[in-house]
């Protein structure tokens, strides 16, 4: 991610509106976001689809990585690889395309991003009041780190690498299988 310039928010929501490709606004510079790895963009695929499988009938459904989120404390927009919201849905007072309520959160690591994904950003997701579980999912290896806010304050964190392994998901009502996560996706490129 290389930084472009620095901006306010107004001048990033009217930059955004209009951009062929999808920046961030970390700290008030805008940073693009490249682009996905096949295997990646598998991952995020099987995904949404067994999260929208298991969330039929439920309160909660599943967003692409299209859906902007704004992290009201940090000032960070952000475009996660698969959004969670439940209930109603509440977006930014300047945007309403930026979500503010995510429930469920996750990040398909590359090379690039791990560090951010397990470090800054993983922090500025802990301040959403509506965040109840972040996932970091591996896309070199087959493993899963899920972190699950169990006070206001307080994350728990399992870690999953067993194709068997049911992948809890106490926000959603719902278990997520882990081999499902990675089905299919050996035969696509990193």
């Amino acid at each position: 991610m290389q930084p472009v310039t620095t901006v306010d928010e107004d001048e990033y929501l009217s930059l955004e509106r209009v951009a062929r490709e999808k920046h961030e606004l970390v700290n008030g510079q805008i940073v693009a976001m490249s682009g996905a790895s096949p295997r990646h963009n598998a991952i995020c695929a099987n995904l949404i689809a067994a999260l929208r499988q298991l969330l039929r009938s439920g309160p909660c459904s599943p967003l692409t990585s299209d859906q902007r989120v704004r992290i009201e404390a940090t000032g960070l927009y952000t475009y996660p690889d698969v959004t969670v919201v439940c209930g109603e849905a509440r977006y930014h007072t300047k945007d309403s395309h930026s979500l503010v309520t995510p429930t469920l959160l996750v990040e398909v690591l590359s090379p690039t991003t791990e560090a951010y994904d397990r470090g800054a950003k993983l922090h500025h997701y802990q301040t959403i009041p509506s965040l109840r579980e972040y996932l970091i999912v591996a896309s070199e290896e087959r493993s899963v780190d899920h972190y699950r806010r169990i006070e206001s304050n307080r994350w728990e964190l399992s870690s999953y690498a067993n194709p068997g392994d049911l992948i809890e998901l106490p926000a959603l009502s719902v278990r997520l299988p882990f081999a499902e996560i990675y089905e299919g996706t050996e035969r696509f490129p990193l």
